[in-house]
């Protein structure tokens, strides 16, 4: 059962501006377990896991300026390059990435995405499109614009700043 306090916390309508900026961590925890909200079909785990690696290879050298390799791959994941090296591996054989030789630097390998791989983040990004709607339907619309217009704000300084720092 709801109640009126339980609301305000969820909300953060009257919370004081400490309270509420403590809860974000605890928030970003919840928003991970809950990413594979089930809106039209089930995102599987594997599902999950390949998205992360089609997205940066698709964000390439427009987002840092560098050609996408598994070593990259592994940095923007923050996993070993084992790790790394196993989802671009289950990503080739699903048939979504390729390895190709760079244009820079004939010896590296970089990974590019094939039609099925930009098939398959077309629809992961509806997915996750309706489960934002989904989640956001009870919200006055020029609330659910601003909250993705400020999260999308806030991406971006995440990786400015990440950028700059490495």
């Amino acid at each position: 059962m709801e109640t009126s306090t339980t609301r305000q916390k969820a909300t953060g309508d009257q919370v004081p501006p400490t309270q509420l900026l403590d809860a974000v961590g605890p928030a970003f925890s919840r928003l991970r377990r809950a990413a594979a909200l089930n809106v039209e079909t089930p995102v599987s785990r594997k599902d999950m896991s390949r998205t992360l690696v089609l997205n940066i290879v698709e964000e390439g050298p427009e987002r840092a300026g560098q050609e996408i390799t598994v070593g990259v791959v592994g940095e923007r994941l923050a996993v070993d390059p084992s790790v790394a090296s196993r989802m671009v591996s289950d990503c080739i054989s699903a048939g979504y990435l390729v390895r190709t030789a760079s244009q820079l630097d004939g010896r590296r390998t970089i990974l590019q995405l094939t039609d099925e791989g930009h098939e398959t983040l077309a629809r992961f990004r509806q997915h996750q499109r309706s489960a934002f709607e989904h989640a956001t339907r009870e919200w006055p619309e020029e609330e659910q614009l601003e909250f993705a217009r400020l999260l999308i704000k806030y991406v971006d300084t995440l990786d400015r700043l990440q950028q700059a720092a490495g």
